[in-house]
This record gives structure tokens, sequence and C-alpha cells, in this order.
């Protein structure tokens, strides 16, 4: 059993958004250190961090000076490259690993795993090249979903295909610009639609002696493919609710991880759970715990990979989360009037359109 890294200690975060302003706010008030890396000068993170390293995550140079400065290293975003926690984790503990990095990061590799943890996911394909997505085409008809394999979210690297004669100006669209070459791994998936009524999340907390505590479904709402609304509980019976709290549970538990996974999943009319993906981290759609719960996503996550016990995660009020994307932002005075809402925002230096620059969380 790993030793408990003590108040005092200093937890290092990869990534400067507002994850990691949330999250280095949690270990402050329990009195830890954090030491922020991110290529972003004042980035959200390193306006309340104790220390900032300003540098590309390519420069092993600053990464070494980084490791020595912390006792545990984490990630705030999916998209910090594996190969830089792979680096950190031979220096210090990174938890969770850059095993279930490398998984989340890829779109092929995260439905493999679903289905070996016996999860439903949509139906795909891999697509290398545009015979492979003409060939998927024929499979799963349109309408279909053609997504690049790494590195996409809120909406980005992805085209809906409506009647295969778009497939062309999709796989132009997709693949501009890119190195498609590499046939030992998919450049792209296409996925069928599904229909749903309505989409969840489950935030599954894993500590250092293996005990998983996990958030309750929440019921999320997104508007131009970014997460717009969250509502705690989910609208789902008591029964669906289960499935998908099993499906983080396993999730947590085949990687292996010390810390936080999201599981994003819809629900079908007839009450079935269809996995859509996975982020180990904390996540946009658990913001409400911060106000509604009696511990939140962060302090659970600081627990986990400081190797305390894991904190009772129940919700004592009912809550609804709304993002301030853009502009919206400029709109607080409404907001604050309300005495039932807490207001946070994250101190990005401009807003620009579908940005998230800060959110709401109104209890009932």
């Amino acid at each position: 059993m790993a030793i408990p890294i003590e108040p005092g200690g200093t937890i290092g975060i990869l990534g400067g958004g507002q994850l990691g302003r949330l999250l280095a706010l949690a270990a402050a008030k329990m009195g830890y250190h954090t030491h922020v890396f991110c290529p972003v000068e004042n980035c959200p993170a390193s306006q309340v961090t104790t220390k900032h390293t300003c540098a590309s995550y390519d420069d092993l140079d600053a990464l070494d000076r980084f490791a020595k400065s912390v006792d545990v290293a984490t990630f705030e975003f999916e998209n910090v490259p594996a190969s830089t926690a792979l680096h950190l984790t031979e220096r210090v503990p990174v938890r969770p690993s850059w095993k279930a990095l490398e998984i989340a990061q890829n779109r092929a590799k995260e439905k493999k795993f679903f289905t070996e943890i016996g999860a439903d996911t949509a139906p795909w394909r891999p697509v290398h090249d545009f015979d492979n997505l003409t060939a998927a085409l024929a499979d799963l008809s349109t309408p279909a979903i053609l997504k690049t394999a790494r590195l996409g979210y809120d909406g980005k690297g992805q085209v809906r295909i409506n009647v295969s004669s778009d497939a062309q100006q999709a796989w132009d669209l997709i693949s501009a610009g890119a190195d498609t070459a590499n046939q030992d791994a998919p450049f792209a998936i296409l996925e069928g639609l599904i229909q749903f009524s309505c989409e969840i999340s489950v935030i599954a907390a894993r500590g250092i002696n293996g005990t998983v505590q996990c958030f309750e479904p929440v019921e999320n709402v997104h508007r131009n493919h970014i997460l717009h609304t969250t509502t705690a509980p989910a609208h789902i019976s008591s029964d669906t609710a289960r499935t998908a709290i099993n499906i983080a549970e396993r999730t947590a538990e085949t990687l292996g991880l010390v810390g936080l996974v999201a599981v994003e999943m819809f629900v079908t009319p007839d009450g079935d759970v269809i996995v859509n993906e996975m982020a180990p981290r904390p996540h946009n759609s658990g913001h409400w715990t911060l106000d509604a719960c009696q511990t939140d996503q962060f302090t659970q996550l600081v627990r986990a990979i400081c190797g305390l016990p894991l904190a009772d995660p129940l919700r004592h009020s009912n809550a609804v989360m709304t993002n301030f994307l853009g502009d919206e932002i400029e709109d607080l005075d409404r907001f604050h009037s309300d005495p039932r809402n807490h207001v946070y925002v994250y101190g990005k230096q401009s807003a620009r359109p579908g940005r998230k620059m800060g959110h709401v969380t109104k209890l009932s």
C-alpha cells in the first residue's frame, strides 16, 4: 500500500484550464500545494496555483524539473500527450495512469475497451482511408458520423454523413492536412446513429486501495456539441441508473486507475444504456457536485491521488448546472441576483463563441 501524501505535499497538474483551476482550489482547501504545467501564459489554473511552469508538453527538461517539484501528478484534460504522462511516470507517480489516458485519446481503442468490459456502444467501423469509409457506410448505412480517432472534443473532429453522396466531402473535411498513412491504427471511425431519449454521465472515483465510489447519474443537454446543462438527478429509472453506475465502476476497475473517470452514455427509449466515451479526469458534467453533494469531484480526486480514503459522494440537493458559453458571461448580474445560484467564473481573458467561461449551479 502506498504511503499517503500528507497535507503540505505538492500535486502536479498537467493542463491549466478551468478543471485545473477548480482542482487547485480544492487542493488548497485541503492543505496541498499545486504546480501547474501548461504551455499557456496566465491560464485559468495559473491564477490560483502555487507554481506554474509555462512550457511545451514535449519539453523533457521542463518536465524533469516539474517531476522533481511534485509528489504526485495528474491531468485535467485528456489531450495531454500520453507520451508526456509516460515520461513523468518514470519519475513520479502519475494518477490516473498514462495507459488510461492513451485509451481515452483514441476512439477506436476506447470502443474496443468498452466492448471488452461488456458495455454496449453504437455500431462503428475503423476507417483508414476513403475506401474504408465507403465500405463502412455500406455496413452501417446513413445517417452516420465520421469522427477522427484522436484529438476530438466538444464536437471537433466529426462530420455527419446524411447520405452516401456526402462521403467524399466528409472525408476531405476530416482528413484535410492530416497524415492518414498509418495502416496500423485507423485515422478515423464511422459511427452509426442510435435513437436515444437522453444523454447521461457517471463519474467514478477509485482509490489506491481499490475502493470505488460513484456520483449518481446526471442528465446532460448539449448545444452545438458543447455541454449546456447538467441536471441532477437524471430522469431515468432506478434500473437504468444501476446499469450506468455499474458500467462506470467496471471502467474504473478494469483500467486500474487511481483518480476519476467520467463515462458519457446514451439512454435508449427502452432504457438500455449505450456508452459514448470516457474521460479519465474531472468532468464538466460534474461541476454540480461542488454545491449539491457531501463531497465534490475535485476533492474526491485529491483524496484518491493522495492515497486518502474516498469520501461519500451522496447528493443532498437537486441541481441544474448551466455553462456560460462565450459572451453569456456578460449576463452575470442576472444570475447573482438569485440566492439559489452558485456562480463560478474561470478567469479566461477573452470570450469566444462556444468557449466555456464559467458556470452557474441552481439548487432546489
